[in-house]
């Protein structure tokens, strides 16, 4: 290694901006509207100084020599100061990446879910689903329709962090969820058509954290969207299964 490779090497904001673009035009060529593309690289940028923060935040830190009481205090000060402007930045990342959020419209309406935040809700969804059962035939079309009513619920920002929300909610609920698939999912013998069609669907998950974690918005999202009823309550009934 170089003298003039010596040392941390970090892109400087010339490099950084250049991958940006090149990622962009990378996406551009893959059909992914500038839109969308920039939506996904601004929650990269913003949750990676989260992580920095969070990890920084969380690892026990120690005044480098001993140099007395002054020191010490002073040097405490200063990094718990820088920590609160590295979670500024993030934070402005992040809301310059869902500008809309707390925007809401008359009587408090939320804006309707974009293209890419369904798409990231079906990439968070699908492993989840699949750890508990298979694969069925129901409509792709109604995951489409199911997702854009639950993801209503929420504000941009929350939606923003939907995917971590609803891998704890499968993390704490696991066995329950178990038992709810084994009974009522794919695998068994209930049949994809009826009022237990979501549980063939890779949304069921989806609808049952909301139903856990705002019920009423749901409902009034799931009745917007015009959604059969029976498939909400066929859920509710399933979920609430005896042991």
């Amino acid at each position: 290694m170089s003298t003039a490779d010596a040392g941390r090497q970090w892109p400087d904001e010339v490099s950084v901006d250049n991958a940006r673009t090149t990622l962009l035009h990378l996406l551009a060529r893959a059909g992914i509207p500038p839109g969308d593309a920039r939506e996904l690289i601004g929650l990269l940028e913003a949750g990676a100084l989260g992580l920095a923060h969070e990890e920084l935040s969380a690892g026990g830190r120690s005044v480098p020599g001993d140099k007395g009481e002054a020191y010490e205090a002073g040097w405490l000060d200063g990094t718990a100061d820088i920590l609160e402007e590295l979670g500024a930045v993030a934070e402005r990342t992040l809301l310059r990446v869902v500008s809309t959020d707390e925007q809401e419209g008359p009587a408090g309406e939320r804006p309707r879910a974009g293209r890419m935040e369904v798409e990231r809700a079906k990439v968070a969804l699908t492993p989840l689903y699949l750890s508990f059962t298979v694969v069925s035939e129901l409509d792709p079309e109604v995951t489409e329709e199911v997702l854009t009513a639950v993801l209503g619920t929420m504000s941009p920002r929350q939606r923003a962090g939907y995917a971590g929300r609803l891998t704890a909610f499968a993390t704490a609920h696991r066995a329950r969820l178990e038992r709810l698939f084994a009974r009522f999912g794919p695998d068994s013998a209930i049949t994809v058509h009826g009022r237990f069609s979501l549980v063939h669907s890779v949304t069921s998950i989806a609808v049952l954290e909301r139903l856990a974690a705002a019920p009423q918005a749901l409902r009034e999202e799931w009745d917007a969207a015009e959604l059969p009823p029976a498939w909400l309550d066929g859920l509710t009934t399933a979920w609430n299964a005896p042991a």
